[in-house]
């Protein structure tokens, strides 16, 4: 096991992105949130590169941020407040660089994903989990409301189900997570790599210049009240209709052969 904070390696156009701090189940470090921002930044600006998927390695895919280092952060005479207030800034650019990135970003669960790990499931555009994984946003167990893992969880379930989380810190299980929308989809541990491959290379294979101009569209017209969100996305298709390869592949779907895309 190399001594990198995030291990990234990409193959068929997928980026496998590897948080690589197993002794401590992936837990979002100062190191670890600046590795997979800086790594995600460097692959947002790859043509090569049109999905990417996030994982961890040894038993878990992430378990918050490190709480460690987060008490040694409270006892330093020039940090306290100041610390806080910057790490759960810098812990939000993270998770909002996410959507942002042209291609879709695809989470790899097993294990565990607690609070800032199950933010960070919530953020990737997509996720799919080992049939064993356990979600939860633990915080309030030790006195901490996860207020900033809300944020994200809430845009993905119902407000009630998000809550009882919130404030019971129970886990679910990954068929319950499935059923609330947390994930897309479970696959016995063994075959998690090979699920989440087959989703990322389904996604690699389509048109990344559609898929680029369509990712961008899904955010923004989500929040618009619906005559604003059908005139964004009209004027998205337009743009969209325009491409030289959408062209070639309607008409090699009219002339029933592949698409000669460049």
């Amino acid at each position: 096991m190399r001594d990198d904070l995030v291990l990234c390696d990409v193959a068929e156009q997928v980026a496998v992105v590897t948080m690589n701090r197993p002794q401590a189940l992936n837990a979002l470090s100062d190191g670890l949130l600046a590795a997979l921002t800086g790594t995600l930044s460097a692959l947002g600006t790859r043509e090569d590169v049109k999905a990417v998927v996030i994982r961890g390695a040894g038993k878990a895919f992430c378990a918050g941020h490190d709480l460690k280092e987060m008490q040694a952060g409270r006892g330093a005479p020039d940090k306290g407040a100041a610390y806080f207030a910057d790490l759960f800034t810098r812990c939000g650019t993270l998770m909002q660089l996410i959507p942002t990135l042209p291609q879709p970003v695809i989470a790899q669960v097993h294990g565990i994903a607690t609070a800032a790990g199950c933010q960070l499931v919530a953020s990737c555009d997509m996720a799919v989990a080992a049939e064993d994984t356990r979600f939860g946003v633990n915080g309030v167990n030790i006195g901490l409301f996860c207020s900033t893992p809300m944020v994200a969880l809430t845009r993905n379930l119902p407000r009630k189900q998000a809550l009882e989380m919130l404030t019971t810190g129970e886990f679910i299980t990954a068929p319950r997570a499935l059923d609330l929308g947390l994930i897309n989809r479970i696959a016995p541990p063994e075959d998690l790599e090979a699920a989440t491959l087959t989703l990322a290379q389904t996604v690699a294979a389509k048109l990344g210049a559609a898929v680029r101009i369509g990712k961008r569209a899904f955010y923004d017209q989500i929040t618009l009240p619906l005559d604003q969100a059908y005139a964004h996305t009209g004027a998205v298709m337009v743009e969209n209709m325009l491409l030289r390869d959408t062209d070639e592949g309607i008409t090699a779907f009219i002339e029933k052969r592949k698409p000669d895309w460049a």
